[in-house]
């Protein structure tokens, strides 16, 4: 019997400052083994803006996501610094079934993380860079001033 696909494919783009993560198929709700691997992954690059391609998924599980949300995105800040920034890249059923689902990522705005939802990969890796921007700004001391 050959091994299942993987589930998770990451690389660290280093010419744009984002762990891209590609999940290959629908994850099996009963657990994500994959989030290991992106949280080993992260700490490696050491990297807090991540775009994940979730498009060949079919569904957004509440439970996951509560999970992810409440917990691992919580867990990942306090490892990597200032507030990790996430752009779901989805198809657009997925996208829809999101925005639409009670308690959507637009409510999790004030917590240490960003989290968004996009239809397009240029939208997305362009809202990641301007989090970085905005962190490098957040970051930078006034003018004049050593770091």
């Amino acid at each position: 019997m050959s091994d299942p696909l993987p589930l998770l494919d990451l690389t660290y783009r280093a010419d744009l400052g984002i762990l891209v993560g590609r999940w290959d198929h629908q994850p099996d709700p009963g657990g994500l083994p994959a989030d290991e691997q992106l949280a080993t992954g992260t700490r490696a690059a050491n990297s807090r803006f991540w775009l994940q391609d979730i498009r060949r998924r079919t569904l957004n599980d509440p439970a996951i996501t509560a999970w992810l949300l409440a917990v691992y995105l919580s867990d990942m800040a306090r490892c990597l610094g200032p507030r990790p920034c996430v752009a779901y890249l989805t198809s657009p059923d997925l996208h829809q079934a999101i925005r639409e689902a009670p308690g959507s990522v637009g409510a999790y705005e004030d917590r240490s993380f960003a989290v968004a939802s996009f239809g397009d990969e240029g939208a997305a890796v362009t809202w990641l860079h301007a989090q970085q921007r905005s962190q490098d700004m957040v970051a930078a001391p006034p003018l004049g001033e050593a770091r």
